[in-house]
Order: C-alpha cells, then structure tokens, then sequence
C-alpha cells in the first residue's frame, strides 16, 4: 500500500471541502426550502473557512515543511442555529423528499470526512497536523450528527403520517 505524504493528505482534504462547498452550495441553489436554503448555505460558508485554513496550512507546510500552530479562524458553533432552522425543515418537507435526500448525501460527505481527517490526526507525528486534523474531525462530526438527527426526525414523521410501525 502506497504512504501517503502530508502534501497529499493536505491535497485531500483540500479537495474534500471543495467538493462539499461545491455540493452544499447546489442544494442550496436549488431547494425551495428556506430552512434547508439557510442550513446548505451556512454549511458552504463553513467549508470555504476550512478551505482557506487547509490552504493556509499547505502554503505553510510547502514552504517550511512543518505545520504552523492552529489558528482555525471563524469557528462559530451553529448548534443552535441548525436545532432552530431543522424545527423549520421539518414543516417543509418530507422523508421522501430532494432535500431530504440531500440531507443523506451530506451525511455522506461529512463521514468521508470525519474519516480522512481522524485516520490523519492518529498517523501524525507533527503535534501541530495531529491538532489540526483532530480540530477538523470534530467539527465535521458536529455537522454529522446535526445532519444524522435531522434525517432521522424526518424518518420518524413520515413513519407516524403512514403509520409505519411493526407492532
């Protein structure tokens, strides 16, 4: 199996969060959902901080092959926005619906996340990159599981609208 160098893990990554910027900016283009508009388009605003903090970090490490002290930026805890905006999203749409499938698909996104950064934060050796991938995990599990209960809130409405249950 080929070992990956820093330089190709901070590649990853940066790729990563491009591609969920590009993939959370889609869904909020395109959903008539207000609630889902607001949470999409705070998820792609959070991506591109983690863009630039990665790039950052690549521009360091290129120059002087170590990883600079984590300074990550703007790292605002939406917790309570999300828990107020899934309130909101669950008025407006269904299990069974795009956005709800987005909500899945995102769900995607931040596990293959949460699993190159947590592989990455226990193979360092640089106290820095271990922080660093280690601070990434956490907010990315922190998207997960807001995303995990929301999807299944939606499950569990559309299970009581059709009276789904096996007992």
């Amino acid at each position: 199996m080929e070992k990956k160098t820093a330089t190709d893990i901070l590649k990853t990554a940066i790729l990563l969060e491009r591609n969920g910027k590009a993939f959370y900016s889609t869904i909020a283009k395109q959903t008539r959902s207000a609630a889902v508009r607001k949470i999409f388009t705070m998820m792609a605003e959070e991506e591109d901080e983690h863009i630039k903090f990665l790039s950052d970090q690549f521009k360091h490490y290129e120059e002087t092959k170590s990883f600079a002290k984590n300074n990550p930026g703007n790292q605002v805890d939406d917790t309570d926005v999300v828990r107020i905006l899934s309130e909101e999203i669950k008025k407006e749409i269904t299990a069974a619906s795009f956005e709800a499938a987005a909500i899945n698909a995102a769900i995607d996104f931040e596990n293959r996340a949460i699993q190159v950064y947590s592989e990455r934060a226990e193979a360092a050796t640089d106290p820095n990159e271990k922080e660093m991938y280690q601070m990434l995990a956490d907010w990315e599990k922190t998207h997960h599981q807001l995303l995990y209960q929301l999807s299944e809130d939606l499950k569990e409405d559309i299970w009581n609208d059709n009276n789904f249950w096996p007992f």
